[in-house]
């Protein structure tokens, strides 16, 4: 991994990526032991799948010039935070809050920053829980706290930032006024299949529960249904989807 730096300074670079590449261990490590110990204590998994990787030295570059600095090692380790990235794809939005409270209650890890897109989604309608942490790498003789950037999102959320992403990149970033209102329609078509979702998985647990404290719910019981304005009152949910989405629904 080669960076045009303007001057030589291979061997500092290479201990940084050394750094890098050890700080995605430690937290793909902790959050896989996080993952095992719920599938044990709760016979559920909230972690779907978990992609990692180290910002392309294009990105870095472009990051730093952007930040009008001078493309040097010690700028990046310091000013670019996202160099070593993680994405946590959970299965509802209450295991997002579940895992980033989890990481960051662990001793070793230090928050730096978050920034919470779900409460407070991007105009464009992007929805994720961004963290910056601090984990320390023990080398031979030093202790070095290295950052790491994570994502924690649902399959929705994911699956709609993808896509945003590929249709942004058509246009340079540039894309008309008429895709851009489609794509936030989109997004809030999205979050409300999360909040459906997890309504759904709300009452499959109470069921449960019910069940195995012996007051079964009959089969024709129905489900709790959150409305599409979000007040959480009982409504067809079709309907309201239609009444709320308008032609993207019909379709």
């Amino acid at each position: 991994m080669q960076l045009p730096l303007y001057y030589n300074e291979e061997d500092e670079w290479n201990r940084a990526l050394l750094l890098y590449d050890s700080v995605l261990r430690e937290i793909n490590t902790k959050l896989e032991i996080l993952n095992n110990e719920f599938k044990q204590a709760h016979q559920y998994n909230p972690i779907e799948h978990i992609t990692s990787r180290i910002k392309s030295p294009e990105s870095i570059a472009r990051k730093i010039r952007k930040k009008g600095l001078e493309l040097t090692v010690e700028n990046i380790v310091k000013y670019v935070n996202d160099v070593a990235g993680v994405r946590i794809i959970c299965s509802f939005t209450s295991d997002i809050y579940r895992i980033a409270s989890s990481i960051s209650n662990q001793d070793d890890v230090t928050v730096l920053r978050v920034k919470d897109y779900i409460a407070n989604p991007k105009p464009n309608g992007y929805m994720s829980y961004h963290m910056i942490v601090s984990i320390p790498i023990f080398l031979t003789n030093d202790v070095i706290d290295t950052k790491v950037e994570i994502q924690i999102r649902t399959i929705a959320m994911d699956f709609w930032a993808s896509l945003e992403h590929k249709i942004y990149y058509k246009f340079e970033g540039k894309a008309p006024a008429g895709i851009k209102d489609e794509l936030k329609e989109c997004a809030n078509i999205i979050s409300f299949l999360d909040e459906k979702m997890l309504s759904i998985n709300e009452s499959v647990k109470h069921y449960h529960e019910d069940f195995n404290g012996g007051v079964a719910m009959s089969s024709d019981t129905p489900l709790p249904v959150v409305s599409a304005d979000n007040t959480g009152s009982s409504a067809n949910s079709l309907d309201a989807l239609k009444s709320y989405y308008g032609s993207i629904a019909e379709d």
